[in-house]
């Protein structure tokens, strides 16, 4: 029997992804309800299953902005535009789709998509090999033995998947190393600092010497000076960042393995498809 293969969807990636890529498309109900979005996901979604031909598929979801990382820094993701007027009402439509295609939608008030991702990427590699579908670097601290990290690039199926020896080729870091990074850079597009003056090349560069956050702290008085004040003068943010970083893998989700079986029911999928006017998508699946 071939072992099982398990595609862990980042429900909000492949949705605001499939919004800017088909912002251009005026697909509406006949009550004015865009789709536009649903229909972008569920190519993008469709893709990935042809290609990566998965025995089990899950998708997991934000469930509001409030998390326990926003309660231990309250700037976090504070910089985010709210999402655009025509996405809004896709968000729970998307979801029924999923569900009448018989997969498990998995969001947990208090924790971020990313964190019922880790969990479940964990869980589910007893039982099979695991690849993420995103477009979040953040995941590629997920990366291990059984656990494959596949981010979107731009157009249709087109992917980089990372196993541990590309990410070691391709960023030049170990998996945990993702999370010493964002602690000494931190991180943009989730609004938390790092230490100040200290850049991607110069994180690099002390991750390779001293492997950790940890290991560079004992080494201080190695250090150029320069960094050393840095690091010095930040140290509560280098902290803080780390732990921003850091996916939880013990959410306490319900999910079990039968659960995400991979079969699909044309006939009540069917139905639901006809309702949001995507049955095109269904020739997608193999």
């Amino acid at each position: 029997m071939n072992e099982n293969k398990v595609l862990i969807v980042d429900g909000m990636a492949l949705l605001f992804r499939a919004y800017f890529a088909q912002s251009y498309s005026a697909r509406r109900l006949e009550d004015g309800t865009p789709t536009n979005a649903i229909f972008g996901f569920f190519q993008y979604f469709f893709d990935a299953v042809n290609q990566f031909q998965p025995t089990h598929v899950v998708c997991c979801w934000d469930m509001g902005s409030k998390t326990f990382r926003s309660d231990l820094y309250s700037n976090y993701k504070a910089n985010r535009p709210s999402a655009p007027e025509d996405l809004i009402p896709q968000f729970s439509l998307v979801k029924d789709v999923v569900a009448a295609l018989q997969i498990p939608n998995i969001g947990l008030e208090g924790y971020e998509a990313d964190d019922c991702i880790g969990t479940v990427s964990k869980r589910f590699s007893n039982l099979g090999h695991v690849y993420v579908l995103t477009g979040d670097q953040d995941m590629l601290q997920l990366v291990d033995e059984r656990i494959h990290v596949i981010i979107m690039k731009k157009g249709r199926s087109n992917y980089a998947v990372y196993d541990l020896d590309f990410l070691k080729v391709d960023k030049g870091i170990h998996p945990f190393q993702v999370i010493e990074m964002k602690g000494l850079t931190g991180d943009t597009s989730d609004n938390y600092p790092g230490v100040k003056g200290i850049g991607e090349k110069t994180a690099l560069k002390l991750l390779s010497e001293y492997e950790s956050i940890d290991g560079i702290l004992s080494n201080l008085n190695l250090l150029p000076k320069s960094i050393k004040a840095k690091i010095e003068s930040d140290l509560e943010m280098l902290h803080l960042s780390r732990t921003l970083a850091r996916i939880n893998i013990e959410v306490p989700i319900e999910c079990s393995f039968d659960e995400c079986l991979w079969e699909v029911n044309l006939e009540s999928a069917t139905m639901l498809f006809e309702k949001y006017r995507l049955t095109s998508l269904l020739k997608m699946i193999g």
